[in-house]
């Protein structure tokens, strides 16, 4: 029997099926400030109302983390892509998650400036809105991300795509010096794993898509050199 606030298999669609990331956090961290799964279902209503008219009923997302190594969503096609306006660092500080009040870790998230490379993700149309609950379930539960649509070049031509942007208001937000960022990435570790393996993940899917990260690969390094 599977013990409560149990997720040692990671984030696996069966885990967002049964919302068990919410179980874990409410038996682990019953602190942490959770949205509900009915504000989320409007969330998901308010973000694909504002692409309504445009005539296009193809939704896509924009992968810059997790969501290229991990998705758990129905694919139908998947297109490397450029977002100009933002970038993806080191900006959202966790005591939960890949973290804990003993080993806070950090997630990646987009803010804004210079440009991004990721990957275009179009989600099956069959049941669309439970394909996002999937999605919103993993990126929202806790809103340290805000949704936003975004256009993002492809060599196919641009797509309108839904991503996940720092929320500069959450208590998680935060700009760490590079020394700092290192030091939490080897170090953080919590219910879902550690820092330093969401890196990897990250950066070894980057590579096999043909994505020179060279901030996140200098990261890597140095993460690796810090654990010796």
């Amino acid at each position: 029997m599977r013990e409560p606030g149990d997720l040692s298999g990671g984030i696996t669609r069966d885990v967002l099926e049964r919302d068990g990331i919410r179980d874990a956090f409410a038996h682990r961290h019953p602190n942490v400030a959770l949205n509900s799964d009915a504000d989320m279902r409007r969330s998901i209503t308010d973000t694909l109302a504002q692409r309504a008219a445009a005539g296009d009923d193809r939704i896509w997302l924009f992968g810059y983390g997790s969501l290229l190594w991990n998705p758990c969503v129905a694919l139908a096609e998947t297109r490397s892509a450029l977002l100009y306006g933002f970038h993806r660092d080191f900006r959202l500080k966790l005591d939960y998650g890949r973290g804990s009040p003993d080993a806070p870790g950090l997630m990646l998230g987009l803010v804004p400036g210079g440009c991004c490379r990721g990957m275009a993700l179009q989600v099956t149309a069959h049941d669309l809105e439970h394909e996002l609950l999937m999605v919103w379930r993993r990126e929202m539960l806790t809103g340290v991300y805000r949704p936003r649509w975004v256009d993002v070049h492809t060599a196919a031509g641009p797509v309108a795509a839904i991503t996940f942007v720092v929320n500069s208001s959450h208590r998680c937000h935060c700009r760490l010096e590079d020394g700092e960022v290192v030091r939490l990435l080897a170090t953080g570790r919590g219910l879902l794993g550690t820092s330093a393996a969401y890196l990897e993940s990250t950066v070894d899917r980057l590579d096999a898509e043909g994505i020179d990260d060279k901030r996140l690969r200098a990261l890597h390094d140095r993460v690796v050199a810090y654990k010796r």
